[in-house]
C-alpha cells in the first residue's frame, strides 16, 4: 500500500491533500490511502464537516522500505521520522525543495503556487479525469485556507483560477462567504491549552551552515480574533520557552497574523529572538511583541528572510 501524507502540525492544505491525492492514485489503479502526522487545528474538522468526509487515521509506524507520497512538504523535520529509510514515491508540494533524498527514482511535483490544492486540479486535469464534488470541495478549501481568500503573497493567479474552477462543482456559491467561515473557525480557540496553540501550525527550519545548522521553531496564528490570542501572551510565551528547551533550539518565533487586517505581531522569547528580528527585518521589541507589519506569509516573507540572515558569509 501507498502511503500518503502531509506534513506534522497538518493544516487544511496538508489534511485535503492527502485525502485529494490518494482518491486520485486510486482512480489510477493504485493501492493508495490517506494518513495524517498530528492533530487538527480548528478550521480543518469545519472543512471536513462542510465536505462530509472523516479525518484520515494517524500514520502507523512503518517499516523500512514501506511506499510513501508525500504531500504539501518535502523535508524530513516536517515529516516521519524516519523519513529516510521508507521508500518515498511521489512527492506534490508547493514549497521549496529541501533535504529530500530517495533511493530510486520518483515522481516529483513542485510548482510555486499559493497551495497544494492547485497542483491536485493540474494533476486531475492531466489524467483526463474529471473532478468530484467532494475533491473539489477539499481543494477549494485548501487554496482558500492557504492564500488567506488571495490575501496571502503566495496567491498567484493560476490559484484564482482554480477556484473559480472548483466552486460550481462544490457547489458554494458565496466563496467569501465560506472562506469567512472558515476563518471564524480556525479563529475559534476556545480555552486551547498553549503549548497546543503554539503546535497548530508550527514547523522546525534548518538556517545556517548545513554541516551544523542552527534549528529554529516558528509558529503561526492565523486569526480574525488577534486580540484574544495577545491576551494570552504570558502562556505562549512559556509554552515557547518549553518547546525550545525540550527540543534543543536556537530560537522560537510565534507570529499572530490578523486575517482580515493583513498585520503580524509576533511574540519574541529572549534577547535571541529580539536580535534576530531586529537585524532580518528591523523590528523593533516592546514588552516582548514585535511588529512585522503586514508580513504574513512565513513561507514567503519570514522563512526566506531568515535564511538569508543566518547563510554563512563568504
Amino acid at each position: 500500500m501507498l502511503h500518503v501524507f502531509g506534513h506534522q502540525n497538518p493544516d487544511t492544505d496538508a489534511i485535503s491533500a492527502a485525502l485529494v491525492y490518494a482518491h486520485l492514485l486510486r482512480r489510477q489503479g493504485l493501492d493508495a490511502q490517506a494518513f495524517r502526522l498530528g492533530e487538527l487545528n480548528f478550521e480543518t474538522p469545519f472543512v471536513l464537516r462542510e465536505v462530509g468526509v472523516d479525518m484520515p487515521p494517524m500514520l502507523p509506524a512503518l517499516p523500512a522500505g514501506a511506499d510513501v507520497a508525500l504531500v504539501d512538504h518535502n523535508e524530513s523535520a516536517q515529516s516521519v521520522p524516519n523519513l529516510a529509510e521508507l521508500n518515498v514515491k511521489y512527492v506534490v508540494d508547493h514549497h521549496k525543495l529541501g533535504d529530500l533524498n530517495t533511493a530510486s527514482p520518483a515522481y516529483l511535483r513542485f510548482e510555486p503556487v499559493g497551495c497544494t490544492g492547485t497542483l491536485l486540479l493540474k494533476l486531475h486535469h492531466e489524467a483526463g479525469l474529471s473532478v468530484e464534488p467532494q475533491e473539489a470541495k477539499l481543494m477549494l478549501s485548501a487554496i482558500l485556507s492557504d492564500t488567506l481568500h488571495f490575501r496571502s503573497p503566495t496567491t498567484t493567479q493560476e490559484d484564482r483560477d482554480a477556484v473559480e474552477f472548483l466552486a460550481p462543482i462544490a457547489g458554494v456559491d458565496d466563496v467569501e462567504s465560506y472562506a469567512l467561515a472558515m476563518f471564524a473557525a480556525k479563529s475559534d480557540l476556545g480555552d486551547t491549552p498553549a503549548d497546543t496553540l503554539l503546535k497548530m501550525d508550527y514547523k522546525v527550519f534548518p538556517f545556517g551552515d548545513p554541516a551544523h545548522p542552527q534549528q529554529w521553531g516558528i509558529g503561526v496564528i492565523e486569526t480574525t480574533n488577534p486580540a484574544y490570542v495577545l491576551g494570552r501572551q504570558g502562556e505562549l510565551l512559556a509554552a515557547m520557552d518549553q518547546a525550545k528547551a525540550e527540543d534543543g533550539l536556537a530560537g522560537v518565533l510565534l507570529s499572530v497574523v490578523d486575517i482580515l487586517n493583513e498585520t503580524n505581531q509576533t511574540f519574541v522569547l529572549s534577547a535571541t529572538e529580539e536580535k534576530v528580528l531586529k537585524e532580518a527585518f528591523g523590528a523593533e521589541t516592546h514588552a516582548q511583541l514585535a511588529d512585522l507589519g503586514s508580513r504574513i506569509s512565513r513561507k514567503k516573507q519570514i522563512v526566506p528572510a531568515l535564511e538569508k540572515y543566518f547563510a554563512p558569509q563568504a
